[in-house]
């Protein structure tokens, strides 16, 4: 994959230019739904149009602030849904990005592909193949092509996380796809270390809630090696402080790594099964609101900011 150049970024509404990606936020999700939410008897849930209108009101009130696109990897085992980001993407007039992919074996579709792999020795072959057929031809009669592969690890990265790693890079590198990867604020080596090993460019790699680690020497090793790193958490406040998140930013770009981070929430707006027990206050809006005025203070340019929501995405899926 090394220095081949993409000139369009697939979007849930077809390809664009990646120079038409403008202000974009990397890692958000406009429904997220975990294995088992459809035998939720007891949760009638939002409906389709419910969902719409949610996201749509969030998306407008993002674009107010000047941004044109995000990326949601929401993987194919935790309640993607392309047709609701499609309707959501033409209502609005939004770039949105989706994945293809699975989730770790704490939480996604482990059961089937365990499963298969006892019975069927390619399963990692038909796992892969999966994916590029997502790639190359839609997900399901939609004919929405995800424009991103998601891969992941929770706390311990076990074999299956392994296989499904090894997937995704070969998908990747298939066809072209950079990845990103969700990680608990470690294992981003063994993440890394794994797709490069099948042939990735560490270019094409976004190491995902990596500002969920406050082990700089840790943060700055995935960029030496050429990747770039999500501090895609921002007001998540369950895996860091933000005032920890902004102090490691702040430390990474002075140290000349400013043009491989890339920024976002992890923000959920929809959950399938128990979104009434979530609290209602869910945004896009927390960076643009409070962590740009934090990166200001702390000394950080305009242009220097504008890096991290502008010229890094794009280079990200221009392959630069």
């Amino acid at each position: 994959m090394a220095g081949e150049l993409r000139r369009a970024v697939q979007t849930v509404t077809g390809p664009i230019p990646v120079e038409s990606l403008g202000r974009t936020l990397m890692h958000e999700h406009l429904l997220v739904g975990a294995p088992g939410w459809e035998f939720d008897d007891a949760s009638a849930g939002l409906s389709f149009r419910d969902m719409v209108e949610r996201c749509v009101d969030r998306i407008e009130e993002l674009k107010s602030a000047g941004y044109r696109s995000l990326v949601d990897p929401c993987p194919r085992d935790m309640g993607r849904d392309v047709e609701l980001m499609r309707e959501v993407a033409s209502r609005t007039g939004f770039n949105i990005i989706c994945a293809t992919g699975f989730y770790h074996s704490e939480i996604g579709a482990v059961s089937h592909w365990k499963f298969r792999m006892r019975l069927d020795p390619d399963a990692p072959k038909r796992l892969a193949e999966t994916l590029v057929r997502e790639l190359t031809e839609g997900v399901g009669t939609s004919g929405v092509r995800p424009g991103i592969v998601k891969t992941a690890t929770g706390r311990a990265v076990t074999p299956y996380d392994l296989m499904m790693l090894r997937a995704a890079a070969c998908a990747s590198l298939e066809t072209n796809t950079p990845i990103t990867t969700h990680t608990e604020g470690i294992h981003g080596d063994t993440q890394l270390e794994t797709l490069c090993a099948v042939g990735v460019d560490p270019r094409a790699v976004i190491i995902g809630h990596t500002c969920g680690s406050n082990d700089r020497v840790y943060q700055r090793s995935l960029l030496q090696r050429g990747a770039y790193v999500g501090f895609d958490r921002f007001g998540y406040a369950a895996a860091n402080t933000d005032e920890n998140r902004v102090s490691a930013l702040v430390s990474m770009v002075r140290s000349g790594y400013g043009e491989r981070i890339v920024v976002s929430h992890d923000c959920v707006l929809c959950y399938r099964g128990v979104d009434h027990l979530i609290p209602t206050e869910r945004s896009f809006m927390r960076f643009e609101r409070q962590i740009v005025p934090m990166l200001r203070e702390r000394g950080l340019s305009p242009g220097e900011i504008d890096r991290l929501t502008i010229d890094n995405p794009r280079a990200y899926f221009a392959g630069a």
